[in-house]
């Protein structure tokens, strides 16, 4: 069990303090979290049936608490990183920056990851979920494990939204918040392309090949999430062949809906891009310390959307703008320009509104 003692936290003798067995997780001290949360009734009137909330946790017990959600592809594996395997997408999604001396240091704090939901027997049917919905789950995963405020939630992308409405609802649980990649509604552009990928995948559904619209719908997904900037300086205009005409970028894109299969079910990814597009959240509302960070390149969570935010969020603020190459995906690739940040956020508290550029 978890308590916060003394400005600490600490847990008691429990299975959760016990490390699995496996070789990678003994370094970082990883361990599973499982909870049977039975039938879970959500926002729009439709229920996970029995549900069961899987969390990760990594560190030591004793140490202050950052919640960490990721994005629709990410799971509760964020540092699990073993050289000897190839990384998956979804998995081991932020392991370096997440690790014994990274950013977000493992000899001092813990972390904990999460399976947003729909996941297990409820990605079999079609369900709406909100980011409300993930805080509330969240909170019910916390109050299983006795703890009673972190030191704080770090969420990026989709992740970044759940952070928010955690904040929003239950802001006595968490000290401060850092968000990447997101705002505090989706912007409509993004919603207009989400909203193609949806009906890509739901019209290859009525023609018998729901996974031939995933790996369509995460082909247009992947050019959202990078720049054209990236795409014009990775990418050869010269065809590759020419019976049928392809390109160098086809065939990535080709490649990364390949992948998508084996990383999320389709109800699974229908339920989460809807999400993404149902999200509001009034930033006055929000009172914990926050550390917004944007990238400049983002075409889903643009500057300004997260520049306004700023400006009418409840509480004390930084907001951090960065320029990068990757475009949506730069808290994913950024390593070098986000540790900084991040260790100067979890170290160190937000006392004041400010505005910082970084090259």
């Amino acid at each position: 069990m978890f308590k916060r003692e003394n400005e600490s936290m600490h847990m008691k003798d429990s299975p959760y303090s016990q490390n699995q067995k496996t070789p990678a997780a003994c370094a970082i001290n990883a361990r599973d979290v499982f909870y049977e949360n039975g039938n879970f009734a959500l926002t729009h009137g439709d229920v996970l049936c029995q549900d069961v909330i899987q969390a990760r946790l990594y560190g030591h017990a004793g140490n202050p608490l950052i919640i960490i959600p990721g994005g629709i592809s990410a799971s509760r594996f964020i540092a699990d990183k073993n050289p000897s395997h190839t990384q998956t997408t979804g998995q081991n999604w932020w392991a370096d920056i997440v690790k014994p001396g990274g950013a977000i240091d493992l000899n001092v704090y813990q972390v904990l990851g999460i399976d947003l939901a729909p996941t297990g027997q409820n990605t079999n049917t079609r369900l709406t979920i909100t980011t409300h919905d993930q805080a509330r789950r969240l909170h019910t995963l916390l109050t299983h494990m006795g703890i009673t405020k972190a030191h704080a939630i770090i969420g990026t992308s989709y992740g970044g939204m759940v952070a928010m409405a955690f904040a929003q609802t239950y802001h006595e649980m968490v000290d401060k918040q850092c968000i990447l990649g997101a705002a505090h509604r989706p912007h409509q552009m993004g919603v207009a392309w989400r909203g193609i990928e949806r009906r890509i995948v739901e019209m290859a559904s009525r023609l018998g090949d729901a996974k031939e619209g995933l790996k369509l719908a995460r082909e247009l997904a992947m050019t959202t999430y990078r720049s054209p900037k990236e795409f014009a300086k990775r990418f050869s205009p010269t065809p590759t062949t020419h019976h049928p005409v392809n390109f160098e970028v086809d065939s990535y894109l080709k490649a990364c809906g390949e992948r998508y299969l084996d990383v999320i079910a389709v109800n699974r990814f229908l339920a989460l891009s809807e999400s993404i597009d149902l999200h509001h959240i009034n930033p006055q509302s929000i009172t914990t310390p926050s550390l917004l960070i944007a990238t400049h390149s983002d075409q889903l969570a643009p500057v300004s959307e997260i520049s306004l935010m700023h400006q009418n969020l409840g509480a004390s603020a930084h907001l951090a703008t960065i320029h990068s190459l990757y475009g949506h995906d730069s808290f994913l690739k950024e390593t070098a320009l986000l540790s900084p940040l991040l260790q100067n956020f979890v170290d160190k508290p937000i006392i004041d509104n400010k505005s910082i550029g970084y090259e």
